[in-house]
């Protein structure tokens, strides 16, 4: 952990995406301006050369010095696969977990750390197979989390196996020469009808954008579901053709669960922006205090963990 708040720049300041309504303003701890580059660790990515990954990389890190959130309040929690290296090349808290089981990590983390801006990271695998459970929870849930899924449907780091987001037909693995035969999971559906308040779009190949929609993730109430298309040079070359397809949305994000629906249904796949937002009751663990001297003690401690943490992440 690294304590960056002391390099003074200037942040861009991304627009929200269009069409969408701001939520209420958060007051923001008033700190020196960051750089992108004061969110990134020394530690060097290990992707292949033109994953997409990078993008999400660079987005992730303008959106935190766009939001002007301090290193030391942001976490990033990640389960197992080429996406999950995530927290290492940041300049934050990190946890890099089991496989799958970003969510609930990072789900114990807010209940315990309400605070701080809690993030989760992963790749389709991760979150759709062996976290799909976890992932249909956290949706109905809403718990205030952004979960950010880089999708390049395919296991990548296991040298090339089919996602549950791969198409059928895909006859490029050695385990299914002939394809899955296996219809497709579908993301966004998936977590609009397990109650998700906040679902996206983005593209690695566009990280202006990607900032864009993180940061309106991130300021969301609840639980932000950001779908990032992520191609994967390595396993999937035919994915570099993604930034001919993909397209803006062109529609005002739907508030209601019924149009989400049809425009989800009705999608390509390809439409970037927020496609659904919501705002419903936030769910936070213990946010009923029993007496004044509970409440007390809570920010207490948040005081001391807070001291803490500004003395030794320098």
């Amino acid at each position: 952990m690294h304590d960056n708040s002391q390099r003074a720049a200037g942040a861009a300041s991304p627009p929200r995406p269009s069409g969408a309504n701001a939520p209420a303003a958060q007051p923001r701890a008033v700190i020196p301006s960051l750089r992108a580059q004061a969110y990134k660790s020394h530690v060097k990515p290990v992707w292949c050369p033109g994953c997409g990954h990078f993008g999400v990389l660079a987005a992730l890190t303008k959106t935190l010095a766009y939001l002007e959130l301090p290193p030391e309040r942001v976490a990033v929690v990640s389960g197992i696969g080429c996406s999950s290296r995530l927290p290492a090349y940041l300049a934050v808290h990190g946890f890099h977990g089991l496989h799958g089981r970003a969510l609930p990590l990072a789900a114990g983390l807010k209940s315990a750390r309400p605070e701080l801006t809690v993030i989760a990271a992963g790749g389709d695998g991760d979150g759709f197979s062996i976290g799909g459970n976890h992932f249909l929870h956290a949706c109905r849930r809403n718990q205030d989390l952004t979960y950010i899924v880089m999708d390049n449907e395919v296991y990548g780091m296991t040298k090339g196996q089919a996602s549950p987001t791969t198409q059928p037909d895909w006859c490029r693995s050695k385990l299914t020469p002939h394809g899955t035969g296996i219809r497709r999971f579908q993301p966004a559906a998936i977590a609009l009808a397990a109650g998700a308040s906040f679902i996206a779009r983005g593209f690695a190949g566009d990280p202006a954008g990607l900032t864009r929609l993180l940061a309106a993730a991130i300021e969301h109430p609840g639980f932000a579901f950001v779908h990032v298309l992520s191609p994967c040079r390595t396993y999937r070359p035919e994915q570099q053709a993604w930034k001919d397809r993909v397209h803006p949305c062109g529609l005002e994000p739907a508030r209601d669960i019924a149009r989400a629906a049809e425009l989800i249904q009705r999608d390509d796949g390809m439409a970037l922006g927020i496609l659904f937002e919501q705002q419903i009751p936030v769910y936070a663990a213990g946010v009923v205090a029993t007496n004044d001297e509970h409440r007390r003690h809570t920010a207490a401690n948040a005081g001391a963990l807070a001291q803490i943490e500004a003395e030794l992440c320098r």
